[in-house]
């Protein structure tokens, strides 16, 4: 049996985005945001809201990049969701990573974190319920360490952190239960 639990966050898993952007100043602004998602095969939404740094420096800037957090930079990532960068002057600074330009757009790449999309501004998308960034992915790039044979990332080499809203936790993917569009072949059978 069920128990009412109320009103609570409640999607499982939720990745742990590192989303950075220049501001005015040429300054690295950087948030984590557990709440961002593919849109379509070349465009990711970011669920985030106005007022962040992070925020003001893609509007600014028109561009941004978003990296996939893994478990060997768990602190800076972390860190990146504590710290404001309204309040902290040079955040980026006190995570102890390091910056190169994309070469693909106008933003920074962490270079700590072993994957990233290059993202140019598509659409900043404003309801009365919802704010969202959009972004038209550019280029994604990956440290070969994660990469298998084919050139493709494999997430058991990844350690990906996931974001756990019941008990605010973050944990670590990889292992594989099975394969897509294979498991249920046997149901679409019937």
């Amino acid at each position: 049996m069920k128990k009412n639990l109320g009103v609570i966050p409640s999607v499982y898993p939720m990745p742990v985005l590192i989303i950075a952007a220049y501001d005015e100043n040429g300054t690295v602004q950087l948030m984590n945001a557990a709440w961002g998602m593919t849109c379509a095969m070349d465009k990711i939404a970011l669920f985030i809201d106005d007022d962040h740094a992070t925020t003001k420096a893609i509007l600014y800037s028109k561009a941004f990049t978003v990296s996939i957090a893994d478990r060997a930079h768990i602190e800076a990532a972390d860190y990146a969701g504590i710290a404001s960068g309204n309040k902290v002057p040079d955040k980026f600074a006190h995570t102890g990573c390091h910056a190169v330009k994309s070469a693909c757009v106008n933003a920074p790449v962490i270079e700590e974190f072993p994957v990233v999309m290059e993202c140019e501004l598509a659409e900043v998308a404003r309801t009365e319920t919802l704010y969202a960034v959009v972004g038209k992915v550019k280029n994604v790039a990956a440290e070969e360490a994660v990469l298998d044979e084919k050139g493709k990332v494999d997430v058991t080499r990844l350690n990906a952190l996931i974001f756990d809203q019941f008990r605010n936790g973050y944990y670590v993917t990889g292992e594989q239960a099975g394969r897509a569009w294979h498991a249920g072949a046997q149901l679409a059978k019937q």
